[in-house]
């Protein structure tokens, strides 16, 4: 039976997709391995929102979405792509950092949707923002939980990383900008 022209035409998309996916998931990991606790609270300061932020704005909604849900996955199944401190695989999505975690893919879909193709400033940092929230809010609910009080939650999880995200927001900007067009346009 012959294959169509269709289906070849697309097998070389859909590993491109793959790829991408994969590549998406291994910088957040990555990116996790940069962490330096800090005193006072159990979230420690890592370079994964940066890549989070920076996988959405690259991969687009759905791909950026699919590659933090495989990461999720990855760390789930107990494979070292967290952050060295903590409670090792499943475990650490229902500890102080899970929240964050499970906001990822929520945030990279919004910065992929929000932001665009990058070619304007203001969607782009508006997605960058968004999507920077949302992992915090993620993070918030679960401190919530786990200490029972807004005030804790707040003072662990968002006060000692409000500079630190923004910085991190900016440098994705300025990455994301010339980048997520042409990018997007391979995917």
């Amino acid at each position: 039976m012959p294959v169509s022209s269709a289906v070849l035409a697309a097998q070389p998309l859909t590993l491109r997709r793959a790829g991408a996916i994969i590549l998406g998931a291994a910088l957040v990991a990555v990116a996790a391995q940069v962490s330096i606790p800090l005193p006072g609270t159990p979230v420690p300061l890592t370079l994964q929102p940066l890549a989070v932020l920076l996988v959405g704005g690259l991969l687009g909604p759905a791909l950026g979405a699919a590659s933090m849900i495989l990461y999720l996955a990855l760390g789930a199944a107990g494979l070292p792509v967290f952050t060295p401190y903590g409670l090792p695989g499943l475990a650490r999505l229902i500890g102080p950092t899970g929240g964050y975690l499970l906001a990822y893919p929520v945030a990279a879909f919004a910065v992929g949707r929000l932001g665009g193709d990058g070619r304007r400033w203001g969607r782009l940092a508006l997605g960058l923002l968004t999507g920077l929230a949302l992992i915090h809010l993620g993070g918030l609910a679960q401190l919530l939980i786990l200490t029972g009080s807004a005030a804790s939650a707040l003072r662990l999880g968002t006060l000692p990383f409000v500079i630190g995200d923004l910085l991190k927001l900016g440098i994705a900007l300025l990455v994301l900008r010339p980048t997520v067009s042409p990018l997007r346009a391979r995917l």
